[in-house]
């Protein structure tokens, strides 16, 4: 009899060895920034890093395999924690003593370069982030919060530096931006990088095209679910979005980076593994400087580019592993998105994906569900579930629809996604293709445009809750609440009852409106 060759281990497994590490360095990283006790923490970790490998020591002498594992897990994430803290305490200390700190209050001369498109704050008002690059005729470096004139500050490219006149104000918030500066009068431009300008040049062009081939509210969106440019969404269709929980549809995060590099892998299968993966990075490179790198951007990208060298060394590389190691990489790189909301917001859905949908969605197809039907229902709930309590926190409004919005559009972000970076590679070269493309995206955007209509304005689509702390945890306590007592059939249908009796109710009211009763 042949002997079998010994069983390899489960490739689901989950391996979560570089999760405390991830954790401990986010963690450390956001109190040093905001209390300003990085120092202080990475001392703590130092000690708490020794007392771990005396316990590894001491485990292994015992011979207690399980407490020399915990040791050096700890050791290990202590060590992470200590690098980390001493890293954030050396950039709160360079913020604080930065020399823009003598101008606060006063006015000064600035060359900055912007990081970011301009965003729409009030009538006529923008504000955009940047880096510093020189003040009052000095070097200088640091991120700054520029507020301008929407008239004076109309043409905002993205690495294209600029120099005016400002008022320097402390900065709102302890992000590590060093100043907030308040524009007066226009600025003058400097000349752009290749980079730069062959980007903004994509955008501006895909844009245009959108706009002679689409409907105006749908040749706003396009762009703006293709390359995250929202300077042309209205403030109408904008709290539709949000009350309709679709605000992500335009952030362009881990979601579109995961279409593109898909389809590029798909594309190329062809040519063999190694070289799909190298033009699928050749992409992903491409893309991120299209769309700017924004925090839930680099967070995919980094992601993205782990699993990408895990096909080329033909390794392969869980979901797990490289979510942690995006977010160490992330937060060396860049300390300040370990307090960024929407930095947060990205790693915590795609947590929520990789752990708690696919779970929810086994046990639906075990109970006779279709499985792609499955797999589309606990990936809305399972995303809508864990970053309801920060979205409510921020906002103070928590989206009882989003759910239902994001099932709705779920299968139409994949060909819009495709079809428009497509097109927005073929815009300069090609243009009545790129336009051809564009018009197949006309019927998905409709549709994305109906749904966050009809859902955000639907009766009751938002309820208020608490600002702040106490709105994350409540709303997080109700979550968890709901999914410990699902088990229970009886939880089960008096929340089916309740979502009926909100749901009947929101229909009433939108007919009661149609047919104008109670009108004068």
């Amino acid at each position: 009899m042949t002997p079998q060759p010994p069983t390899a281990p489960t490739a689901d497994r989950l391996d979560v060895r570089l999760v405390p590490a991830a954790l401990a360095g986010w963690g450390v990283t956001a109190a040093g920034i905001q209390w300003r006790i990085g120092g202080t923490l990475a001392v703590l970790c130092a000690l708490l890093a020794a007392a771990a490998v005396a316990l590894c020591r001491y485990a292994g002498r015992t011979r207690r395999p399980g407490w020399r594992l915990a040791g050096a897990a700890l050791a290990a994430a202590s060590m992470v924690g200590a690098g980390f803290g001493w890293a954030v305490a050396l950039r709160t200390e360079s913020v604080a003593h930065h020399p823009i700190t003598a101008a606060f209050g006063g006015t000064a001369t600035v060359t900055v370069t912007p990081s970011e498109s301009p965003l729409s704050v009030g009538a006529r008002r923008v504000m955009f982030r940047a880096t510093l690059q020189r003040l009052d005729g000095a070097e200088s470096s640091g991120r700054v919060m520029v507020f301008a004139s929407g008239m004076d500050f109309a043409e905002v490219m993205v690495g294209q530096s600029m120099a005016f006149r400002a008022k320097v104000a402390r900065p709102a918030r302890r992000d590590l931006t060093v100043a907030a500066l308040t524009a007066q009068g226009q600025p003058r431009l400097g000349e752009p990088g290749p980079v730069a300008r062959a980007a903004h040049r994509v955008r501006a062009r895909f844009a245009a095209a959108a706009g002679q081939v689409l409907p105006g509210e749908q040749a706003r969106m396009l762009p703006a679910l293709v390359l995250g440019d929202t300077s042309a969404i209205t403030a109408a269709t904008g709290r539709e979005f949000r009350a309709a929980g679709l605000t992500h549809l335009m952030a362009v995060s881990g979601a579109n980076v995961t279409i593109v590099c898909g389809a590029v892998l798909f594309s190329a299968r062809l040519v063999g593994p190694r070289a799909a993966a190298v033009l699928a990075g050749i992409a992903l490179v491409a893309f991120v400087i299209v769309v700017q790198p924004t925090a839930s951007v680099l967070r995919a990208a980094v992601m993205g580019a782990i699993a990408l060298l895990g096909v080329l060394s033909a390794r392969q590389r869980q979901a797990i592993p490289s979510l942690a190691a995006s977010v160490l990489v992330l937060l060396a790189l860049a300390p300040h998105l370990a307090v960024d909301v929407g930095f947060a917001l990205s790693v915590i859905a795609t947590a929520a994906l990789v752990l708690i949908a696919p779970v929810w969605s086994a046990r639906l197809v075990a109970r006779g569900w279709p499985k792609p039907l499955a797999v589309a229902v606990c990936v809305a709930w399972a995303a809508n579930l864990v970053t309801a309590p920060l979205i409510a926190g921020i906002s103070g409004r928590l989206s009882l629809v989003s759910t239902l919005a994001n099932l709705a559009v779920a299968a139409l972000v994949a060909p819009i996604t495709v079809l428009g970076s497509v097109a927005a590679v073929l815009c300069g070269w090609w243009p009545a293709a790129a336009q051809l493309l564009i018009r197949f995206t006309g019927p998905e955007l409709w549709w994305v445009c109906r749904v966050a209509h009809w859902t955000g304005g639907a009766p009751a689509a938002t309820v208020p809750v608490p600002e702040g702390v106490t709105g994350v945890v409540g709303v997080g306590a109700a979550a968890l609440l709901v999914v410990v007592c699902w088990r229970w059939r009886w939880c089960r249908r008096v929340l089916a009852a309740l979502a009926l009796c909100a749901l009947a109710w929101s229909v009433s009211e939108v007919l009661t409106g149609w047919a104008g009763v109670g009108a004068a």
